[in-house]
């Protein structure tokens, strides 16, 4: 158990209206469909990590746009009590080049349109839907 929160990033990738996702590998959110990211290295700025994270987990070279939003994850032991808490720092990212392939510790690569993200129907991670969706609006009004 880790005394502090531990600050990761996720890449958000939106392009032609689509979200780029992983399927998770590893806890807290195995099996489940979210955005690629990991925990920010020492010395490794939150820019620099989204875009490392992204190309080891697809294969995708982008560029780090901006911050969209943070997200604690509160991973609770049996019992009930906080075992771990990751602080996610949202980076919208613009592609590049690349096709998604997974790697490092992803299960699948993939394109999903925004529109048709629903809990519903694809297994998520907590508010990639929503997050997507934010990133999406801010990319149209991006000059």
């Amino acid at each position: 158990m880790s005394p502090s929160p531990v600050p990761a990033v996720i890449a958000v990738v939106i392009h032609e209206d689509r979200a780029l996702l992983v399927r998770r590998a590893n806890p807290p959110d195995a099996g489940l469909w979210g955005f690629p990211g990991g925990k920010i290295e020492f010395g490794e700025t939150v820019l620099a990590a989204a875009i490392r994270e992204l190309l080891e987990e697809t294969g995708v070279h982008a560029e780090a746009q901006d911050i969209i939003t943070t997200l604690d994850i509160l991973v609770p032991d049996p019992s009930g009590a906080v075992q771990q808490h990751y602080i996610l720092i949202a980076v919208r990212c613009r592609w590049i080049s690349g096709e998604p392939v997974a790697g490092d510790d992803a299960l699948e690569a993939d394109w999903f349109p925004v529109i048709d993200l629903d809990h519903d129907r694809l297994a998520m991670s907590a508010d990639v839907d929503a997050i997507a969706r934010r990133a999406q609006v801010l990319a149209s009004n991006a000059p």
